[in-house]
């Protein structure tokens, strides 16, 4: 599926790395090109290590060995976790917090982008009473504002209903367009392929394969591929 060369205009390099935690090794990758120019999705079955990957691209854990190198500013992602904590404040203020980060934030910024992810009615409401689709745009909304230039999404629509779903996948397109491109987990192939160019799959915490997503789903090179899309596509 992944020839040596590469022809990203924007990429993360992982050299040699190991993440371990409880002297358990949550990820060893040797070598991988990760595509940072193009909407891309990372999957594989519960604990393999895909969130732990995400934090590693974003920077927020460091590997016990080896690198990560970006071809951009390091500093331009955004994650957005699944279980994003929330502030005893109104919704509004709750999107606001990102203005700690980037204070040329205005509050006509603010309000623009609580429009775009359909919140603007919802803005006095104590962000604890959204419902978890509501928190998840709110979510999306602070990446927006950070205007970061990779955004890494852990699970962005699990739990949530079909409607919902498909607003927050308009949001994930929405990033393209202001110039942002996407990293996520999904377990929702069907998902994976509306939205995702280019696949990670990893298994152990291993890289298994990667590619661009056609070839994936039609001509699976492991047979852990083989297995883990023969299981899910049962349930997806």
């Amino acid at each position: 599926m992944d020839s040596k060369q590469h022809n990203f205009s924007k990429f993360i390099e992982i050299k040699d790395v190991i993440v371990k935690s409880n002297d358990r090794t949550i990820l060893n990758i040797p070598h991988a090109i990760i595509p940072a120019d193009r909407i891309c999705a990372c999957i594989g079955p519960n604990g393999a290590g895909k969130t732990t990957l995400l934090k590693l691209l974003d920077g927020l854990i460091k590997p016990d060995t080896g690198s990560v190198t970006h071809s951009f500013a390091a500093n331009q992602s955004s994650l957005v976790l699944h279980h994003t904590p929330m502030i005893k404040a109104s919704t509004k203020t709750n999107i606001a917090i990102v203005r700690d980060i980037d204070p040329s934030i205005s509050s006509q910024d603010i309000g623009v982008v609580m429009e775009q992810i359909g919140l603007s009615n919802l803005a006095d409401i104590p962000a604890h009473k959204l419902s978890a689709g509501e928190r998840q745009k709110l979510c999306l909304g602070r990446a927006i504002l950070q205007k970061p230039h990779l955004v890494l999404l852990d699970e962005p629509t699990a739990n949530l209903d079909p409607t919902t779903t498909d607003q927050v996948e308009q949001i994930i397109r929405q990033f393209k367009l202001q110039g942002s491109e996407v990293i996520f987990t999904s377990h929702q192939l069907a998902q994976v392929q509306r939205l995702a160019e280019y696949l990670l799959f990893i298994d152990h915490g291993e890289i298994k394969e990667k590619g661009p997503v056609g070839p994936f789903f039609t001509n699976p090179q492991t047979q852990a591929a083989k297995r883990y899309l023969q299981q899910e596509l049962l349930v997806d």
